[in-house]
């Protein structure tokens, strides 16, 4: 939908309030997602994640008073998770620590996928203990309710009103999903839906979210919502670009990208410009697209990518085919992932002096930690080498400050120390999972019926005020609120 198309007024219809929503995370930034949804005197949570960057403390780390549970949850009979980013699962175990006891509700692929998340984050802000984390990991593994999509759910409640969810394909990692609430009491019915993250139309691997018939209130992600993304064609060709740059003049290109979702999306569309342009004998800088060299340096990352390769059923159309046609997306040749740190610290040490033509992904996203931070001190003086933003950098990242100071040849910090950047930056925002803004409005606009009230979380305050603004054109009487 063009920005400029008009949008005929729908009326809408109040519907009975049976429930109230409050928010505990996502309300001031796009990190720490945590909404409750309160039905008399039960309660279900939806996601408890972590905060990030500047929403965190100025070093990018959720403190101690962040991470702490600090509304009550003796009320809370299931906690459901969209899906498995950090940024929505990482309280997870302060919630169970607290005291929670109920059922943990996902989607198939997300059981699957969640404790391996849970793993590595145990492991990095608890304790390194291998009986503590395995004896964590059996009680999440119990608590671990799969749902399959398009389903009614039964939530059990103590008081008279009934509550049932169903989770939908939201396109935005394997696994994840918008969650429509169905709230029966006294005859009434309403129906309160979550969006979770909702993906962009034509993800790789991913189908497109489609939009339910219907919904009372919407709580919408808004991310993006003051942008357009390039079409996939576009973000394509930027991306094989910034590449054969990597070939030209044999630097590195290096993406910071969170270890599930992005980083398997990305080795899609890599494997797929790769089969293209190998069809052509050389590049203009004289070298062959076989000889780039595609390295996936996460542990983490690698086993995220041999799950999802598991979880093929998932896969939409266009990848599966792919796989019909004698295809590996996410196991080709040119692809060498790297596990050890001591591997790690070699491969850094190796591409900054040897000038082989490469193309790194590496956790965090955002360049907050991770092995990324260690190519970006070796890598960043040198103008032979790139990076590559595929995904949102929350202010207070350096991420965020790599993205904005790059250009002009500014510095960044990295664990206490200055670092000049030299190598060239690009962002590439077609390749969010995240839905822009016409996609966001069209999930709102394709309902049968539209809500009447719409809350907007998850984003920064001009995305909100934009989405805010394109929302209030759909319907007469729909209410928009930025909580």
């Amino acid at each position: 939908m063009n920005r400029a198309t008009k949008l005929e007024p729908r009326i809408v219809t109040p519907a009975p309030s049976l429930a109230s929503i409050l928010h505990h995370g996502a309300v001031k930034g796009v990190t720490g997602s945590c909404h409750e949804l309160r039905i008399g005197p039960d309660g279900i949570l939806i996601d408890c994640g972590l905060f990030q960057g500047a929403e965190a403390s100025p070093s990018g780390m959720a403190d101690a008073e962040q991470l702490e549970i600090d509304f009550p949850i003796d009320h809370i009979r299931a906690l459901v998770v969209t899906h498995v980013h950090i940024d929505h699962v990482g309280r997870i175990p302060y919630l169970m620590g607290a005291g929670f006891q109920g059922p943990i509700l996902c989607s198939e692929p997300s059981a699957r996928l969640l404790p391996l998340v849970m793993e590595d984050a145990i492991r990095l802000g608890f304790t390194q203990e291998p009986r503590l984390i395995a004896r964590f990991l059996d009680i999440l593994r119990q608590r671990i309710v799969a749902i399959p999509y398009g389903q009614w759910h039964e939530v059990e409640l103590t008081g008279s009103a009934r509550l049932a969810i169903k989770l939908k394909p939201a396109g935005h990692v394997l696994g994840s999903a918008y969650v429509e609430c169905r709230i029966r009491s006294n005859g009434k019915e309403q129906r309160v839906l979550f969006s979770g993250d909702l993906g962009a139309p034509y993800a790789p691997l991913l189908a497109a979210p489609k939009p339910p018939y219907a919904a009372d209130v919407v709580v919408l992600e808004s991310t993006y919502g003051d942008r357009i993304h390039a079409n996939r064609a576009n973000r394509r060709e930027q991306l094989r670009e910034t590449i054969e740059h990597a070939l030209a003049d044999r630097g590195t290109v290096l993406i910071p990208a969170f270890s599930i979702g992005r980083t398997q999306e990305l080795l899609y569309e890599l494997e797929d410009i790769i089969h293209r342009e190998s069809r052509r004998r050389r590049t203009d800088s004289g070298l062959r697209w076989e000889d780039l060299e595609i390295i996936v340096d996460s542990p983490l990352a690698s086993r995220f990518t041999a799950t999802y390769r598991e979880l093929l059923p998932w896969w939409d159309a266009e990848a599966k085919r792919r796989v019909a046609q004698g295809r590996r997306p996410l196991a080709f040749e040119q692809l060498t992932t790297i596990d050890s740190h001591e591997d790690h610290l070699r491969t850094v040490e190796y591409l900054a002096r040897s000038g082989r033509p490469s193309v790194v992904i590496a956790a965090s996203g955002m360049c907050a930690g991770g092995r990324i931070v260690n190519y970006l001190k070796a890598m960043l003086g040198d103008p032979r080498n790139d990076v590559l933003f595929v995904g949102y950098q929350a202010p207070g990242t350096p991420g965020r400050d790599i993205l904005e100071h790059g250009p002009r040849g500014g510095w960044v910090e990295l664990d206490g120390q200055r670092y000049t950047i030299r190598a060239r930056v690009h962002r590439i925002d077609g390749y969010s999972a995240h839905a822009d803004q016409n996609n966001l409005v069209n999930f709102i606009r394709r309902m049968r019926h539209p809500p009447r009230q719409v809350r907007l979380v998850h984003g920064e305050l001009e995305a909100k005020l934009a989405l805010k603004k394109r929302l209030e054109e759909l319907a007469a009487g729909m209410e928009v609120i930025i909580p």
